[in-house]
């Protein structure tokens, strides 16, 4: 029988290693088979809050933020493509990438999870940020986004435009730094366990079957 287990994955569509990590997990969920049934929820994290509407070249803000030198900065973005790609994840990182704010991506991710679809889209933003340098503050390329998945195009337009869902992103965002996640991805299993960073999917199992059979 199925062990249940509850999954929050704390994270960002602009994150490199959470999707490393989301793939890690659902590799590690596909090798443990029938042990575990898994309820995924994803939980809001901006990794730059304070970003504005044009965004910031990947390159200026890694030093930014870092410290990091332009070759440094592009080593990394090599290292973590390479990671990626051995998860089956294409990324098109460059030196000509650009940081985006993610706020409104996050709102449509929790109006999406109470139409049954989050998973599906939060996967969605990630190829459109990553693969296809898209940029997910701009509206335009969330409701397309949003209609790619199944989702009502008009509606995730008009969330857009207000600021439905706000305040709940925001408390969501506060619950989880109050428990102390400063960095993502965080994933909190069962309100008990945390595993952090995009692990790979061997650490994830050894994690996952540890847990089922405690």
């Amino acid at each position: 029988m199925s062990k249940p287990m509850k999954i929050d994955f704390v994270s960002d569509v602009s994150c490199p290693w959470c999707i490393i990590g989301l793939r890690g997990l659902e590799e590690a969920l596909a090798r443990t088979g029938d042990l575990i049934d898994a309820d995924i929820t994803f939980k809001p994290f901006e990794l730059n809050p304070q970003m504005g509407k044009a965004g910031q070249n990947i390159g200026e803000h890694i030093a930014e933020k870092y410290g990091a030198t332009p070759e440094q900065s592009a080593a990394n973005r090599a290292m973590i493509r390479q990671r990626a790609a051995d998860l089956g994840f294409t990324m098109q990182m460059s030196d000509t990438s650009r940081i985006y704010n993610t706020f409104d991506a996050h709102r449509l991710l929790h109006w999406a999870d109470l139409e049954g679809k989050q998973a599906a889209l939060k996967r969605a933003l990630f190829e459109a940020y990553f693969t296809d340098q898209q940029d997910p503050s701009d509206p335009a390329v969330l409701v397309a986004v949003a209609e790619k998945v199944g989702l009502d195009p008009a509606r995730a337009a008009e969330i857009l435009a207000s600021d439905l869902y706000a305040q709940e992103v925001r408390a969501a965002e506060q619950l989880w730094l109050s428990r102390g996640i400063h960095s993502v991805p965080a994933i909190a299993i069962n309100d008990q366990y945390l595993i952090s960073g995009g692990q790979p999917p061997e650490a994830f199992e050894q994690a996952l079957r540890e847990i089922a059979a405690a």
